[in-house]
């Protein structure tokens, strides 16, 4: 791809000048939140002509979310609902013609794969939506073969199942069986917030010519045209367990192949080296074809089908490592590192559909200083971007005919779908692109939107640990006066190594902490975040307490001392993993504070070992188990500096939290009770690491914001 086709453009972010705003605007609300439309990633028609995407809907009365399929004309305009049918539905996928789309459905329980011709001139479902997959197991993340004759799709099952049948009767001997008991003989029993129940996640392959029926895992089985069969039988997860984000499995363009990502080391709890597999999609003996030591994810083949690219981590055992961007030769097996030179941390990427004198380019999202922004690498190496100031993109995905879709958000609008014509023409000979700025494609919120009174993030910088600079956020409250004086939430994110930005969130909501009886929220990103090279992210291992620590203090320090309408006698401190952590941390090593919120949080760091699922995270940060480093664990835990407690703090704890074990939080709990510190804990015994469900969330942000109000009103 001709790297002059990628200049700098100038981003406009205004997403809402469709809907002229209100001349009163009032504070936004909990309520208010709950009612915003929760947009999913863009899917181009092969046409170009439609983008459909899904779109979750929240009932808080009824405490339930559901999603549903919508479209929007590719250029922009109305959005509406594609189908009518009232479960639940996600995931959609264009077949190679644009004729016919899947999707995951909750029609059923559990939930299969969906199907329904689509009329790409009317933008339709016609005909009648059918069940594609009856796998007792369920189905979920259908993907297409490129010559529509296929699907690929994954479902947890009995690795020592050889058929559906034996899955099934498993399934209901495990739920009628009055003993709940379980034996473990290895580690990672339990993962997030879900113990295993000894089953694996594989890849099924099965054609779409006809319903399936009664198919398994490993034997085929109802007619010869609806045979599904297992492509990763065997005692490993495909793909690894995720939280979200790119697909770990890509089928290449001659429909031959499927591309996975696996887990294969003995002990899995230790080990972050994800490999790539290839095996033809008739079955067969799988190949590895990734050489790292950290992991490999997200396999995406060359529109010409020569190339596999994918995310590498160098790293092992190191979770947030710089994701490189590797390009895999399919002729001859040489691997290359596309972004060596560069010290960004590839996120979402796409290759270019249109090639440039026989090579093709791919674009990619990347954190850069609070933002995540578009980038593109043409064939010779080169690193442009896209973008000149605030973005916040992720889920990219190309139209056939060149043009980019991508999800945006900032931290005064939740998702929305946003278009980019990269000037491109269906040849691929175009030398020169017009300065057109990307523009929202859906306007799913923009109504709301316009009745609240939202605030801008506001940027600052600071020298911190080591006389570094660092940067920091701002968001004022509604109806803000600069001659009064505002109490100050004082956010500190988790990770560690994750980072603020310009954008949205359901659980910590920088708008909702401002409006919640006017506040001004400040977030920093110390030392640890993402989005500022990787030494500054590598900087936090093995440091929890220090550099962090002092970039925070210096931070608030910096904010006391440039903006007088902060009133430091008024702070509150919240935070939640690694930020619940430092709140846990703060306790015992100031009292500057009014009050502290901690959620999920480390209190002893040594029992936090023996209690979470993922050994490799406490093993990188803390350099070795504690019977190897005991000093380190010792130095930064902050249960051993609970005689310097003072500050009142309000404890929050997920039962169902396996990432950092509840009795994190009864330890902590019990603790302030005994020295006799105000402080109450919040205890949900239907919720992990995470507050998600409606009623449990407006619960925790009630709960927070009163007891801030407490002791900071």
């Amino acid at each position: 791809m001709k790297t002059a086709l990628f200049v700098a453009l100038i981003l406009t972010t205004s997403g809402f000048s469709q809907t002229p705003s209100p001349t009163t605007k009032r504070p936004f609300t909990f309520e208010d939140m709950m009612k915003l439309k929760r947009v999913g990633a863009p899917v181009p028609s092969p046409d170009g002509k439609w983008v459909v995407f899904d779109c979750v809907d929240v009932d808080l009365e009824a405490n339930t979310k559901i999603s549903h399929l919508w479209i929007v004309p590719a250029s922009g305009g109305e959005s509406r609902r594609l189908s009518q049918m009232p479960n639940h539905e996600e995931r959609p996928r264009f077949s190679s013609d644009g004729k016919r789309l899947i999707w995951t459905s909750k029609a059923t329980d559990p939930t299969q794969i969906w199907m329904c011709d689509f009329d790409l001139n009317a933008g339709v479902l016609t005909g009648r939506p059918h069940q594609v997959t009856e796998i007792s197991t369920g189905a979920d993340g259908g993907i297409w073969s490129p010559d529509g004759k296929n699907i690929v799709f994954v479902s947890a099952v009995y690795p020592d199942c050889k058929d559906d049948a034996c899955n099934k009767q498993r399934d209901e001997e495990l739920k009628k069986s009055k003993v709940k008991a379980k034996v473990f003989s290895r580690l990672f029993y339990r993962h997030w917030s879900a113990f295993t129940e000894f089953k694996r996640s594989h890849l099924f392959v099965q054609s779409v010519e006809a319903p399936v029926s009664g198919a398994g895992n490993g034997t085929a089985a109802g007619t010869a045209a609806s045979i599904a069969r297992d492509l990763t039988s065997g005692d490993h997860d495909v793909p690894p367990f995720s939280l979200g984000g790119q697909d770990m499995y890509a089928i290449s363009p001659d429909g031959q192949e499927v591309a996975y990502t696996s887990n294969i080391d003995e002990v899995e709890a230790t080990s972050t080296n994800d490999e790539i597999f290839v095996v033809p999609i008739s079955g067969g003996t799988p190949k590895k074809i990734s050489d790292s030591l950290g992991a490999d994810t997200t396999p995406l083949y060359s529109p010409d089908g020569k190339y596999l690219a994918w995310r590498s981590q160098a790293r092992a055992g190191f979770e947030a490592d710089k994701w490189r961007l590797l390009l895999y030769d399919r002729a001859t097996g040489k691997l290359q590192d596309r972004t060596e030179k560069i010290d960004l941390s590839v996120g979402s990427f796409a290759w270019h559909p249109i090639p440039y004198q026989g090579t093709y380019g791919i674009v990619f999202t990347a954190e850069n200083h609070g933002n995540s922004l578009l980038y593109a690498l043409p064939s010779d190496n080169s690193l442009q971007d896209l973008t000149t100031h605030s973005l916040h993109a992720d889920d990219v995905a190309f139209a056939p005919n060149g043009q980019l879709y991508f999800t945006n958000m900032s931290v005064k609008s939740p998702t929305e779908i946003w278009h980019f014509d990269l000037g491109f023409d269906t040849s691929g000979l175009r030398t020169t692109v017009a300065v057109i700025p990307p523009q929202a494609v859906t306007h799913m919120n923009d109504v709301l939107l316009s009745q609240i009174d939202t605030q801008p993030l506001e940027s600052f910088t600071f020298k911190g640990a080591n006389d570094e600079e660092v940067q920091g956020f701002m968001v004022k409250p509604p109806g803000f006066d600069p001659n009064k004086k505002y109490p100050l939430k004082f956010l500190i994110h988790g990770g560690p190594q994750g980072a603020w930005g310009d954008e949205w969130t359901y659980r910590w909501n920088a708008e909702l902490f401002a409006a919640s009886g006017d506040y001004v929220v400040v977030m920093i990103n110390f030392h640890g975040s993402t989005g500022y090279g990787q030494k500054f992210t590598d900087s936090i291992s093995g440091d929890w307490g220090g550099k962090p620590y002092v970039d925070l203090m210096k931070g608030l320090d910096h904010v006391e001392k440039t903006y007088p309408f902060i009133d430091k006698n008024r702070e509150a401190a919240l935070g939640a993993s690694y930020g619940g952590y430092m709140a846990n941390w703060i306790l015992g090593h100031t009292d500057r504070f009014k009050c502290i919120v901690s959620h999920d949080g480390t209190f002893n760091t040594e029992s936090v070992y023996g209690t979470t699922e993922e050994l490799w995270f406490p093993e990188w940060e803390f350099n070795g188990p504690p019977w190897k480093n005991r000093e380190l664990y010792r130095k930064f835990s902050p249960h051993l500096f609970a005689d310097k407690f003072k500050t009142p703090t309000l404890v929050i704890h997920g039962q169902n939290d396996y990432r950092l074990d509840v009795s994190e939080g009864f330890q902590l709990f019990t603790t302030l009770q005994r020295l006799k510190i105000p402080s109450k804990m919040l205890y949900f015994p239907d919720e992990g690491h995470w507050v998600l469900k409606p009623q449990n969330s407006r619960l925790w942000y009630k709960t927070v914001n009163d007891w801030v109000n407490q002791w900071c009103k």
